[in-house]
């Protein structure tokens, strides 16, 4: 793009997260939002949280973002992309509300949001833009000028995100012992969900099983096990799995279960495991207590070598990804010509959510999209 720095006509980027506890005395008040108006009582909250407790009561997840803005003002800076970047979350300090509050405050008028989630569901996208949409009800109550927000593609299989995944395989597979290397499988992993939220995630006609939910990371696995094929001489045999469950028993979820599959791999021989989490940006607390504890714990007990691999993080290559996306939103915003940059057989993503992508259970408004009720 011969105006590759022109960011025109967003004057703001907002980084948009989950949100986590940094310490004890916030583990249960964070699951009250993340659980709000689902009835389920503290005690058993209480059971739940456990695991952040494991950590001292502290996720790693809003550190991790404040690496990931570093990296981006870093790069944006070097680079010469003139654009604030500011930082909100769903369900934890600096919340959502208060930091679009204070871009308002700021001026910023036309905003771009980058949610930390790559891929298409309704809680990995659409229910972002839910709240992107309270948020913007709550200003609108306050009397405030509503700024216009849009939000990033998924950038799944955007190389930027891509090759610091490939890079963090290879050295999973280089940190086995060497007799057992040849010979290892690959575990792609993903947040499971509910198969009905799967089935219709995505744009409608990418509606049917597993939507586009799964056929993203199907994708993205392929694409990862190809370059180490090409970069090791060695097929490695590889398989989307699943992890971090949290729903009902009786209604049906993606499977196999991580710790089901390692059982499986290790009953049919299989010398040792690489387990990739393809699913998620950064080694928050469902990496931390669901890989690296219960999912190694349970290859400890079968005897099975395995490695996690790194999720992306700050990786610069990353927040250079992002870079280019801003951009590219912003030629196409603009009515300059645009290639966007993906690879795999899905190519780019949709700029604008239509309508019935990802669809709630029950129908709540939602921000930047084609449903949207602030245009």
């Amino acid at each position: 793009m011969s105006d590759a720095l022109d960011a025109t006509p967003y004057d703001a980027l907002l980084l948009l997260s989950f949100g986590g506890p940094e310490g004890p005395d916030d583990v249960v008040p964070f699951l009250e939002n993340v659980t709000r108006g689902r009835g389920i009582p503290k005690e058993r909250l209480k059971e739940v949280g456990q695991h952040y407790f494991l950590f001292g009561g502290v996720s790693p997840i809003n550190d991790q973002n404040r690496a990931l803005l570093d990296a981006l003002r870093k790069d944006f800076a070097e680079h010469g992309l003139d654009l604030p970047i500011y930082w909100g979350n769903r369900n934890w300090a600096p919340y959502l509300t208060d930091t679009l509050r204070e871009m308002v405050a700021d001026g910023r008028r036309r905003i771009l949001v980058l949610a930390t989630s790559a891929y298409a569901s309704y809680s990995g996208c659409r229910q972002y833009r839910e709240n992107l949409a309270d948020s913007l009800a709550e200003l609108a109550a306050e009397g405030l000028e509503l700024p216009r927000v849009d939000k990033l593609r998924h950038y799944f299989n955007h190389p930027g995100f891509l090759d610091p995944m490939i890079d963090g395989v290879l050295a999973s597979l280089a940190d086995l012992p060497e007799d057992v290397r040849a010979g290892a499988h690959i575990a792609f992993t993903t947040h499971s969900i509910p198969t009905a939220s799967a089935d219709t995630s995505g744009p409608v006609e990418t509606h049917g099983e597993g939507g586009a939910y799964v056929e993203e990371h199907l994708d993205v696995a392929e694409l990862i096990a190809d370059a180490v094929r090409v970069r090791t001489g060695v097929d490695h045999p590889w398989r989307l799995v699943y992890q971090s469950r949290s729903g009902a028993p009786h209604i049906p979820w993606l499977e196999p279960d991580i710790c089901d599959h390692l059982e499986a791999l290790h009953g049919a021989g299989v010398p040792a495991v690489v387990m990739a989490p393809i699913g998620f940006v950064s080694d928050h607390m469902e990496v931390l207590y669901d890989l690296d504890t219960e999912a190694t714990a349970k290859a400890g007990e079968l005897g099975l070598p395995v490695r996690r691999s790194a999720t992306v993080g700050d990786d610069p290559r990353f927040a250079a990804a992002i870079r280019d996306l801003v951009l590219e939103r912003a030629a196409a915003e603009s009515g300059r010509e645009v290639t966007p940059c993906a690879l795999g057989a899905l190519g780019a993503s949709h700029n604008v959510c239509p309508v019935g992508c990802c669809p709630a259970r029950a129908p709540r408004p939602a921000a930047a999209g084609a449903d949207s009720p602030y245009a």
